[in-house]
């Protein structure tokens, strides 16, 4: 499993989808919201953790498609298939080494964009906190949208058309963390409801990645 998943991590740096391409993406959102809403640097404060779990939500959709793409175009994941290792476990450590390729560098980006949108003081913490607990929810359904997706020439547009809707409650408690926690209200519900989110995908996807692969690989 280790070795795989240092496989992964060269792949996605190699392939051009690691943290680079989702940390563009990621200040690019950043930088052209306030163009398109005005200078008012109230509706910002307002506005901000909302528009940074969004452009984190969306930089994370770009190398989706890469996950399993590149080991089912060179037979990897046949053969993967067809080792002792559980599937399971296979889709595991790929959803692992998207979080640390794309989701880690988000939430270390994220404080220094919100200083862009005016984020309050006491929300860098929150708002580290939802993206740290929300994006690992968003790499293993990513990795479940993959899964279904594999094989699919240009199935890119087909994941994220899949996969968006299974985003939104995350993306739903994940602002609303971050949003409580920069106007010093309760936090207690958007965090509980966030990690149930996203302990139970992680608990539950793997498997259902796994069927969805072996029945694709038939």
């Amino acid at each position: 499993m280790k070795a795989l998943l240092l496989r992964d991590l060269k792949l996605a740096f190699r392939a051009g989808g690691g943290f680079g391409l989702g940390i563009a993406f990621f200040l690019i959102v950043v930088i052209l919201v306030p163009f398109s809403v005005g200078p008012d640097s109230g509706l910002l404060t307002k506005i901000a953790p909302g528009v940074l779990w969004l452009g984190a939500l969306l930089a994370c959709l770009l190398s989706l498609d890469r996950i399993l793409a590149l080991d089912w175009e060179d037979g990897t994941l046949d053969l993967v298939a067809t080792s002792p290792l559980p599937l399971e476990g296979v889709v595991s450590v790929k959803a692992l080494a998207h979080w640390l390729t794309t989701g880690v560098p988000l939430v270390v980006a994220a404080p220094v964009f919100g200083v862009l949108l005016n984020l309050p003081p006491q929300g860098f913490v929150w708002l580290v906190t939802s993206l740290a607990l929300g994006t690992p929810a968003l790499s293993v359904i990513g990795t479940f949208g993959a899964a279904l997706t594999v094989g699919i020439k240009r199935g890119g547009l087909l994941l994220s058309l899949l996969i968006l809707p299974l985003y939104v409650p995350t993306l739903i408690f994940g602002a609303e963390l971050a949003r409580r926690g920069a106007e010093g209200q309760d936090i207690t519900t958007p965090l509980l409801m966030l990690a149930g989110i996203t302990f139970g995908v992680i608990a539950l996807l793997p498997f259902a990645s796994a069927l969805v692969l072996r029945m694709n690989l038939r």
